[in-house]
């Protein structure tokens, strides 16, 4: 399938100097990088920033969800 990808140049170039240093073509390279792209899952930093985002609101969470008693005011100077 044809297809029009609008690219930064700096981009494009070194994909071009890169494909030429394989000894490739540019399609070529394009295609390994999508393949390689699509087909693993998550990149292991995104998995390592979803776990932290896990642990930090499972810690967020108040072990005590009673509903506090209002102090008397000998409480609070006392504390």
């Amino acid at each position: 399938m044809k297809t029009t990808i609008d690219l930064p140049d700096e981009i494009l170039l070194k994909a071009k100097v890169l494909a030429a240093e394989r000894r490739t073509t540019l399609k070529d390279l394009m295609i390994q990088g999508l393949r390689l792209v699509t087909q693993s899952p998550a990149p292991s930093g995104e998995k390592q920033r979803k776990a932290k985002l896990r642990r930090l609101l499972k810690a967020m969470k108040a072990s005590n969800t009673e509903p506090m008693a209002p102090l008397k005011r000998e409480e609070l100077h006392d504390r």
